[in-house]
């Protein structure tokens, strides 16, 4: 055990180092003024948050990381599914979508003629909404159909998009919860001007137009949630767990009667009441200046004018006395749930002991679920989670039945872990590992805006950012809690008062979907600009230059012996990552996969599997082996201080596990429930229909081992393996803070490696198919909607046409604002999900392929396929959107910094396609020689008139097959043939 106390040492040496420095760190609230704003903020948080309020109140919070020369921005109210209206669930979720469709000032043509005929569609929707005769119904229905064709000439669809896409956003999003309703941009740093432009316009006085095929676009969604299983178990338990808060009440997409009956002026004073400047937020993270940022979002927003807000009154829940048993039936694989009612966020010694209590039952390497279940193969899978609001918190607990279980016996293996905590019998080290794991993720997570940003509006939501100062220093007071304080706190709060959810396979009876109503489909007018997006674009904004990757000097090369070194020094912290990558994976040896896998549940002459597991947690390390098709990596990761310690303990592992016929036993028969599972797994299905469409009846979806070869593998067969694996050829990739000779020294201190390495077995090649004629591959599967994939393969990779292929993409079916989405989703509001795109290969002797997809209800999946069919054949011209298209790209490309491990694998990848230099640079280059020309060229040759290979998913109840026979030879493909087991 020599190895271990080394380690355990070393551990508390570095806990002994942290707790001294966070003792002489004091977090406490300061004010600070500059550029005439005063602000507020926590000393020593390490994000350096700024809290503002405005006059009008606005809170503002910010922080400045000059990582990258972009900014990730979230603007968020306090007001969710919580908020609706009883009688009108959802509508907080319909504002999210009509806050995407413009004002007066943009997104429309002529807004004075586009006024009336909106006006008269929001009386409409009133009549609509009161009158019950389904006749009456349909007459009044098909009234907003024909004045909505009138107002849409008038419209501009996407003109949001279009702007944001100009400036060089990415992710244009925007959710809705229960507490909330977020609206999300990543810009360039330079682009500041004008997104305020574009939001304070936004939220200023916002139209409601396109509603119908907008609210389409919700059923759609609506019925893509009843074909989920998840979802629906979802909120059953939220259902159950609060019987009167609208947590459990309202969901947030609404009841189906709710959404057959929208009411535009309910939406109007839902946005009137909770849209205003003392219940939102602006949080912006990224590289920027504190006061020229401040100071331009006060100018911009403080039109807004404040006003009395309607919390909502949340009510006392009364105490669960017995269990509450639930089920749930639908097509996917069984589970169970286990869900308990706990204190809110508001609630912070709660909160800070439910963070503890659940990463105790479950951290992915140390906890008991890991330790005494998942490690010992007790069931097919188990995890524990937390949800938490600003009132209660969800703690749950799940698993899957392995063969021959029962949902029953998993449900008491997870009440049994629940009872070893309730007991206190656990270590209480394992609090210490459990803070230096935090701390160590909290510094991992301080590289990423999207981590700064929404961690700060989740602040601002559950607390308007008050409690700030706790969420600074949540991770001390982590370390402070006691292993009587979470014992304690478990027999208070885990008893026989939980909602216990099984997730059976079978015939969900109660289903029901959002009818289609008939929609006549309305313009777009793709050429039109308005005046606001047209003096939008002329605001100036400083040029950010692109940064390209020169190979020769960003990565320096080594030897650890016969092996190469391919190193980056982290000038950032002090974390590391090793890699040890193969070029060969399950295309060479099929067994790969399965060593990987096995090797986590293995120990060795010296230590049991969870002594190493529990280790690498201790000194907040972690290891993995994955093994894909045509590589298989070893990573290593954490403090650069335990750098020996981990890497010397893992290599113990690879080089002297112990094989054991009990526990691979274990492993095949899950993996054969596994197996089981994945056939019920519409997700599963759909991608296995594709690749047998790209490839043909051998592909390398179901290039897996047949049930006889694996029953046929011994331990000894995978051990042995895994004993060789140092012996075949690999790279050695490092990325930490010490010196290229102090990490090949490191490394070669632990890694012994051959004089010469042995030879990878060849690789299986896999072809793609020709499409010589239309054909359909049909998957039958129980389900509302249809999901319908178009395939065809092309030529071989040219790198000359990386740029105009990148510009085609991006056109034509991309993105929100792309010619696919706003044909089938804006105009014809087919799909609430749409695309298509030139795939590029990752091989440089590889072909590129045609991929698109509609998933769509089963009854429209006749004229979506007719609506995408007509975008394949003749692609539509707009110069605007095709210049919005080359603005966003090249925006793209000149705030895209490449860094860390990043380099080396970005260099890894272009090597594979032959290439010696970054490839970016050629794009940028090349891309404003491209013109729409080019683009529909480049659309005859390789989309035009071509045949394709259709996969469709649905069920054989909705879809005829006969019918399908008008697109091609239809084939039914059996899950045995999609899997190959």
């Amino acid at each position: 055990m020599n190895l271990i106390k080394k380690a355990i040492n070393l551990l508390l040496f570095t806990c002994a180092l942290m707790n001294t420095t966070s003792a002489q760190q004091k977090y406490e609230w300061k004010e600070g003024e500059s550029g005439g704003y005063k602000y507020r903020y926590i000393t020593n948080d390490p994000m350096k948050a700024r809290f503002y309020t405005l006059k009008n109140g606005l809170t503002v919070i910010l922080s400045v990381n000059k990582k990258d020369p972009r900014i990730q921005t979230l603007i968020g109210t306090r007001a969710g599914s919580n908020n609706d209206p009883q009688d009108h669930t959802g509508l907080a979720h319909y504002l999210e979508h009509l806050l995407f469709k413009g004002t007066e000032q943009y997104g429309s043509l002529d807004w004075a003629k586009e006024k009336p005929y909106l006006d008269n569609i929001e009386g409409l929707y009133d009549t609509y909404n009161h009158t019950t005769d389904p006749i009456a119904r349909k007459v009044v229905y098909h009234q907003i159909d024909s004045v909505s064709g009138l107002a849409a000439k008038y419209a501009i669809a996407n003109e949001y998009d279009k702007a944001m896409a100009s400036m060089g956003s990415q992710g244009t999003n925007a959710h809705t919860w229960t507490e909330e309703t977020i609206y999300e941009e990543d810009i360039p740093s330079n682009a500041v001007d004008k997104f305020l432009a574009v939001q304070s316009e936004r939220f200023r006085d916002p139209v409601f137009r396109l509603f119908h095929t907008e609210l389409e676009a919700v059923y759609e969604e609506k019925n893509r949630g009843l074909d989920n299983d998840g979802r629906k178990s979802y909120e059953l338990m939220l259902k159950s767990l609060f019987p009167t808060h609208n947590y459990g009440q309202q969901s947030t997409i609404g009841t189906v009667e709710h959404l057959k009956n929208p009411s535009l002026k309910a939406i109007r004073q839902f946005y009137n009441a909770y849209y205003v400047p003392n219940n939102m937020a602006i949080v912006m993270a990224g590289d920027f200046d504190f006061d020229y940022l401040i100071k331009h979002i006060d100018s911009s927003f403080a039109y807004m004018q404040p006003k009395p807000v309607p919390e909502y009154k949340a009510p006392v829940e009364a105490p669960i006395t017995a269990p509450i048993v639930k089920e749930v039936f639908g097509p996917d694989a069984e589970n169970v749930m286990i869900a308990f009612r706990m204190p809110g966020a508001l609630d912070v010694k709660s909160s800070t002991l439910l963070n503890v209590l659940s990463e105790i039952m479950e951290n992915g390497k140390a906890g008991l679920l890991d330790l005494n279940i998942n490690r010992q193969q007790k069931v097919q899978g188990a995890s524990a989670g937390l949800m938490q609001w600003k009132d209660y918190t969800v703690f749950s607990l799940s698993g899957k039945a392995k063969q021959g279980q029962t949902l029953e016996q998993v449900k008491d293996l997870l009440l049994g872990q629940l009872e070893i905590l309730k007991k206190g019998e656990f270590d209480e080290t394992l609090v210490k590992a459990i803070v230096n794991n935090a701390k160590l993720a909290e510094l991992q997570g301080l590289d990423n805006n999207s981590n700064r940003a929404n961690s700060m509006m989740d602040g601002f939501i559950k607390h308007r950012g008050q409690n700030w100062l706790t969420d600074v220093s949540a991770v001390d007071d982590m370390s402070k809690v006691t292993k009587k304080e979470i014992v304690d706190f478990a027999n208070k709060y885990l008893k026989d008062n939980y909602v216990l959810l099984y997730k059976r396979k079978g015939e969900d009876k109660n289903i029901e979907k959002v009818e289609k109503p008939v929609i006549t489909p309305v313009e777009v007018n793709r050429e039109a600009q308005s005046a606001f997006l047209v003096k939008l674009n002329a605001i100036p904004a400083t040029p950010v230059k692109p940064q390209w990757l020169d190979f020769d000097k960003d990565i320096q090369k080594g030897k650890v012996g016969a092996a190469d070194v391919l190193y980056v020094q982290n000038k950032d912290n002090g974390l590391f990552r090793l890699y040890y990558r193969f070029d060969m994976g399950s295309w060479n040896n099929k067994l790969l996969p399965l060593a990987s896998q096995y090797l986590q549940y293995l120990g060795t002459d010296k230590y049991t599997t969870e002594q190493i597991s529990k280790e690498f947690y201790n000194i907040a390390c972690n290891f993995s082996v994955s093994s894909g098709t045509d590589a298989t990596v070893i990573t290593i990761s954490g403090l650069q201080e335990n750098f020996d310690q981990a890497a010397s303990l893992f290599e113990h592992l690879l080089r002297n596990c112990q094989p054991n016929e009990q526990i691979l036993a274990t492993l095949k028969g899950r993996i054969q429930k596994g197996r089981s599972d994945n056939k019920l797994n519409k997700g599963a299905i759909l991608k296995g229909l594709v690749n047998y469409g790209m490839y043909g009846a051998k592909n390398p979806f179901n290039n897996q081992l047949s049930d006889a070869e694996l029953n046929a593998i011994t331990a000894k067969d995978l051990v042995d393996l895994l004993h060789s694996l140092p012996d075949y050829k690999h790279t050695v990739i490092y990325y930490g803070p010490q010196s290229l000779t102090a990490a090949v020294a490191s490394v070669k201190k632990e890694h012994a490696l051959p004089a010469t390495f042995k030879v990878a077995p060849p690789a299986i090649k896999f072809e793609k198919a020709d499409q010589t004629k239309n054909n359909v591959l049909f998957a039958d599967y129980d389900m509302v909607q249809s999901e319908v994939n178009w395939v065809r393969n092309s030529s071989v990779y040219k790198p000359e046409n990386t740029a105009l292929i990148s510009m085609f993409n991006n056109y034509f079916g991309g993105g929100m604002g792309s010619i696919v989405f706003q044909t089938i989703r804006e105009s014809k509001a087919l799909a609430y999900s749409t695309y298509a795109y030139y795939a590029s290969p990752d091989k440089k002797d590889e072909r590129y392929s045609v991929v698109a997809y509609v998933g769509s209800q089963a009854d429209k999946m006749d004229d979506a396929i007719t609506g995408m069919n007509e975008l394949l054949n003749d692609i539509p011209r707009s110069d605007k959107l095709f210049e919005t298209s080359r603005m966003s790209q090249k925006q793209d490309i000149e705030t895209e910094r490449i860094t860390q491990d990043g380099i080396i694998f970005n260099y890894l990848a272009s090597k594979k396609l032959g290439l010696t230099t970054d490839y970016r640079k050629t794009v940028y280059e090349n891309i404003d020689k491209i013109t729409f020309d080019n683009v529909k060229l480049f659309h005859d040759q390789n989309l035009a008139g071509k045949p394709y290979t259709y996969c469709i998913l649905g069920s054989e109840k909705k879809i005829s097959l006969d019918n399908l026979k008008k697109y091609g030879d239809v084939k039914k493909v059996t899950l045995e043939e999609i899997f190959g087991y």
